[in-house]
């Protein structure tokens, strides 16, 4: 067993030796740094008295010392007086020597004549009082020179103190000696005396402890033998908790490996698109990313593919989503299967792939790229019993040329990508810096778009729609106008598409019609009765579900007779919203009528033309402008006059400027003319000023 009492009495004695040992010295120590301190502030006073008594004679004598010989300094007449002075000052004082420094390190007096003249410029002492600061010694000498005080041998503490001029310029340097004898004597008489009672002190707690520790080594025998049997009691727990903690790290392992499954599970789903398995555009911004560092330091390049499915809306309007989400899966493993030069292919979402090319050697490397894209297309999609035919249009961005970061490389191929969709669907094309220029423009139109309606920018301005016969006024096309303070007058075909995307459209379009309104009823208050105006519609507006209740709630404004307004619907407009039927019905059996603008220029089928509550064709001005120049336009204009006829619709041409156009119109029968020959459109006040004198 542990002897605790033999442990105790040597580790005990050890320690008392070390006690002893080691706070003799660090007393000391601390004795003497207080000592010294002490007798250095003793210095720094007696230096003081002596520049208060002796304050001309030193100023005199350091400034004469200038330049001269230990010879001629001892030889100077007032050092004897100077001298006297000094030793009456340090009578019944520890000081015993006193010297003074001029600023090159010369002694230019001293209590010991011997020792003026002696140049002591290297003294570390002296070189931090010439800097301004204190310094002391403490010396350990063994005789004192014939005229110092104090016994031998002697403890002197050494000063250097700095003797400053009325400006506060160190002038030069006193050096006093003070006779410490005594305070060692003292001191070291204090050390054996706490030394003694040091060693007595910890005597006496060895001894306590000591019977102490006999008394706790009885209990520590008595607790063995307890300890014995609650050990073996306490072996006997640990194996059966043994065996309980190894069925529960079995159960422990099984979860960890399903935690572990799930993890993987997260960070697939992290990197993956769900729907398609391709990656992510986390996971591809990273790749290009790294790609991009890589590509860099090698002094390559690489290019990034921007892929988006032509007229997918369709698609998922007409089939459903759950048909959209298969040909997006069916797109997905195409690419994958047949595109060989991809390095990565990714799903940004929707309908839109982007795609990585690798250590570009040459353009043409990714125009064949792109060229495999498309051809992944040509093939129809089959989904169950439905055969899909599908194009996508491609934008390319090229590193380092069009972009050295991820968001412009990405940026500038998705406006690649558009220039291709605007060029013809099932196209490709590369970025061009004129594109950025042309998002810059549309970016800057939508934020001053936005505050165009409350800043008043907009204006409605009319054009008039005539009878082909007689002339006369039976109508009006009321289009919106912007003059814009930092653009000037922008023109309907910059900002309109720019409202349509960004949704701007519907604010718009509703403040027109409300103007409209007003400002047709304000003229028929006012006397001049215009039959009928017309306002263009937009799919946006058509498309919101409180759209009749706004247009009611106009009506209802501003008093407006509904049988006075005419909606202008695109064919393209009436195709996109779903159950136009029923839409264009309310808005017929509210009164309102409805006329299809730019006719002959969409795609809508003649069975599904017949089924529409319309009452009007406007032909587009891309066919009346060929009226005597082109006979192609000439015969397709005759035959949308024998359809209206069929189907009894009224006829209005649009962009009509010669009076030929104008008697080849008469002739086939055309009710209504709308264009320069009668009249551009204007602002209000001067469409009333020109039409109020005619009726």
């Amino acid at each position: 067993m542990f002897n605790l009492s033999r442990y105790f009495s040597t580790v005990s004695f050890i320690l008392v030796v070390l006690a002893a040992g080691l706070l003799g010295p660090l007393y000391q120590k601390l004795a003497l740094q207080q000592l010294q301190s002490l007798a250095e502030r003793r210095n720094i006073e007696m230096v003081q008295i002596f520049e208060n008594s002796l304050h001309g004679p030193l100023a005199a004598l350091l400034t004469d010392s200038v330049g001269r010989d230990a010879r001629s300094l001892q030889a100077t007449e007032d050092l004897a007086r100077l001298s006297e002075s000094a030793l009456a000052l340090m009578q019944d004082t520890s000081v015993f020597q006193v010297k003074v420094y001029n600023r090159l390190g010369d002694v230019i007096f001293s209590t010991d004549s011997r020792q003026i003249g002696q140049s002591r410029f290297d003294s570390p002492g002296f070189k931090a009082a010439i800097k301004g600061g204190v310094s002391s010694d403490l010396l350990r000498r063994g005789t004192l020179n014939a005229g110092e005080k104090g016994r031998t041998p002697a403890d002197v503490l050494a000063s250097f103190i700095p003797i400053r001029s009325n400006d506060q310029a160190v002038a030069g340097v006193f050096e006093l000696h003070q006779n410490v004898t005594p305070f060692i004597d003292e001191l070291e008489r204090d050390l054996w005396w706490m030394t003694a009672g040091v060693v007595l002190t910890f005597a006496a707690l060895y001894v306590m402890q000591f019977l102490v520790v006999r008394r706790a080594q009885g209990i520590l025998e008595d607790q063995e033998g307890r300890l014995k049997a609650a050990r073996d009691t306490l072996e006997l727990q640990v194996e059966a908790r043994t065996e309980e903690l190894k069925r529960t790290n079995s159960q422990l392992e099984s979860e960890i490996a399903e935690r572990r499954q799930a993890q993987s599970k997260l960070n697939y789903l992290a990197y993956h698109d769900p729907l398609t398995g391709l990656a992510n555009r986390r996971c591809f911004i990273e790749r290009l990313e790294e790609s991009l560092r890589e590509t860099a330091r090698r002094g390559e390049r690489l290019a990034v593919l921007f892929i988006d499915l032509d007229q997918f809306k369709q698609v998922n309007d007409s089939l459903g989503h759950g048909i959209g989400d298969e040909l997006l899966v069916s797109v997905a493993t195409r690419l994958s299967d047949h595109v060989r030069l991809i390095d990565m292919l990714a799903r940004l979402g929707g309908d839109e792939f982007i795609c990585l090319m690798e250590g570009v050697q040459r353009t043409e490397d990714v125009e064949v790229l792109a060229q495999e894209i498309l051809a992944a297309f040509e093939q129809p999609f089959r989904l169950g019993d439905t055969e899909l035919f599908l194009t996508a249009s491609v934008g390319i961005s090229l590193f380092p040329g069009d972009g050295d970061s991820v968001l412009a490389l990405m940026r500038n191929a998705d406006s690649a990508m558009y220039r291709a969709k605007f060029s013809g669907r099932g196209n490709y094309h590369f970025y061009t810096p004129d594109m950025t220029r042309a998002v810059q423009e549309r970016v800057q139109i939508e934020n001053l778009l936005r505050r165009a309606l409350d800043h008043g920018e907009f204006r409605v301005h009319l054009q008039p729609q005539v009878d082909t016969q007689s002339g006369e006024l039976v109508g009006a096309e009321a289009l919106v106008r912007w003059q814009c303070p930092e653009l000037g007058e922008v023109m309907p075909t910059r900002f309109i598409p720019v409202a349509e995307d960004s949704g701007l459209i519907v604010g718009l379009g509703t403040w027109v019609l409300r103007e409209t309104c007003r400002q047709f009823m304000h003229w028929r208050e006012s006397g001049f009765d215009l039959p009928k105006v017309s306002v263009n519609l937009s799919v946006r507006q058509l498309e919101r579900p409180e759209f009749i209740d706004t247009l009611e709630r106009i009506l209802d404004e501003t008093g407006m007779d509904p049988h006075c307004l005419k909606l202008e619907l695109t064919e393209s407009v009436v195709m996109a919203v779903g159950d136009s039927f029923s839409l264009l019905d309310r808005l017929r059996s509210l009164g309102i009528s409805l006329a299809l603008d730019d006719f002959g220029t969409g795609y809508s089928s003649l069975s599904y033309l017949k089924m529409l509550p319309i009452q009007q064709l406007k032909i587009d001005r891309s066919f009346v402008e060929g009226i005597g120049r082109n006979s192609g336009d000439e015969a397709i204009i005759r035959t949308i006059m024998e359809l209206a006829r069929s189907l009894e619709f009224e006829v209005v041409a649009e962009g009509v400027e010669t009076a030929e156009q104008a008697g080849f119109l008469a002739e086939l029968g055309c009710q209504q003319l709308q264009g320069h020959l009668h009249g551009k459109a204007v602002a209000p006040a001067e469409f009333r000023a020109r039409w109020a004198a005619r009726a």
